[in-house]
C-alpha cells in the first residue's frame, strides 16, 4: 500500500474509494454523488486526481491478494494504516460524512460499509452527534 502524507487529500480520496468498493460493488450512484456533493473541492483534488487515487487504491489491494486470488476488501491492518494517515478532527469529521454520503448514495447501507463506517467513527472517536453538530447547521 502505497503512503500519502498526513490529512492529504489523497488520504482522505482513498479512504472514500475504500468506501465506494467495500461491498465488492461499486454503484454508479456512488459516482454521481462525487459530482452532486462537489467532494472533489471539499476534500481539494480533481476528479482526475480523485479517479488516479481509486485506481491506485485498486492496484494495491490487487497486489495484495492470495495466491488463489481473494483480496481482502476490509483487511484490517490495511483500514487501520489508512485511517492513521488522518489525523486532523475536521478532516476526520469531513470524512465520516463523505463516507456516509457515499455508503447511502446507492439507496442502502451494506453490511460492509456498516461496518467500516462504524470502525472509522469508533477509531477517531467520532460520534454521530459530533457529525450533526459539524454539518447540520
Amino acid at each position: 500500500m502505497r503512503p500519502y502524507p498526513i490529512n492529504s487529500p489523497e488520504a482522505i480520496a482513498r479512504l472514500l474509494a475504500m468506501f465506494m468498493i467495500s461491498d465488492g460493488n461499486m454503484d454508479p450512484r456512488e459516482l454521481d454523488l462525487l459530482e452532486k456533493v462537489n467532494v472533489y473541492d471539499l476534500i481539494g483534488l480533481s476528479r482526475k486526481q480523485f479517479a488516479q487515487v481509486l485506481t491506485d487504491y485498486c492496484d494495491d489491494i490487487s497486489d495484495e491478494a492470495e495466491q488463489d486470488g481473494t483480496i481482502h476488501l476490509l483487511d484490517t491492518d490495511r483500514i487501520e494504516t489508512m485511517l492513521a494517515e488522518v489525523t486532523n478532527p475536521v478532516k476526520r469529521i469531513l470524512t465520516c460524512v463523505l463516507a456516509m454520503d457515499i455508503s447511502k448514495s446507492d439507496g442502502t447501507i451494506s453490511d460492509p460499509e456498516i461496518v467500516l463506517l462504524r470502525h472509522m467513527m469508533k477509531e477517531w472517536n467520532i460520534s454521530l452527534d459530533d457529525l450533526e453538530r459539524q454539518f447540520v447547521r
